[in-house]
């Protein structure tokens, strides 16, 4: 044979190994991407599943979420009307209770004074008795009683003998007008049936 037979054939047969690899890999390479192609199918129908439970799941928590939101802003409002209501009544109580206390301590305030007062005048008696006290001890008011009452018993005594004397002139007097009497009804009976002529006459 010819060299450039040879060549062609070389050639050709080195062509023909290519094209064999080459499709073997052709074909090797058409299953792998089969293959990768149903996996990503597989993957694809797990991952919606997944989707799908995980939506489920997180519609069903956003459910019970508000449901846990709800119930508890009602317990909030409840809760809230509740804590406004006691504190009203809290406020409200410390209100009369202020109130009760101002007015206690008003009055308080009053009786203070009066026992001020009190107080004032129960020293200024004692003062007085302590005063009066010391007088009795030390006899002058004794001394003072002892010459009142002997004064006393002069004027008395001088209004006793004032007594009499006047007791005296009023019977001196009461026999005087006695005198009198008797002379003027003496001298009524001596001048009846006496004529007198004289303007300044009068009749006794």
């Amino acid at each position: 044979m010819k060299p450039r037979e040879i060549i062609l054939i070389l050639l050709a047969a080195a062509f023909g190994a290519v094209a064999i690899v080459t499709w073997s890999e052709e074909i090797a390479a058409n299953e792998r991407a089969a293959k990768i192609s149903k996996e990503a199918a597989e993957a694809r129908l797990k991952s919606a599943a997944d989707i799908k439970t995980l939506n489920e799941k997180i519609v069903k928590d956003a459910a019970a979420a508000k449901k846990a939101a709800d119930d508890s802003s009602t317990k909030a409002t409840a809760l809230l009307a509740q804590t406004k209501a006691d504190a009203e009544k809290v406020v409200k109580q410390a209100v009369e209770v202020l109130a009760k206390a101002k007015d206690d301590a008003a009055k308080a305030a009053v009786k203070a004074a009066e026992l001020e007062k009190s107080k004032a005048a129960a020293d200024n008696r004692v003062n007085e008795l302590t005063a009066e006290l010391a007088r009795l001890r030390d006899g002058s008011e004794l001394k003072e009683a002892i010459a009142k009452q002997k004064k006393a018993e002069a004027d008395l005594e001088a209004a006793s003998t004032a007594l009499r004397e006047a007791n005296a002139a009023t019977a001196k007097a009461v026999a005087r007008l006695a005198e009198v009497e008797e002379e003027n009804r003496r001298l009524r009976e001596q001048t009846k049936g006496t004529d007198n002529v004289s303007p300044n006459y009068r009749a006794l």
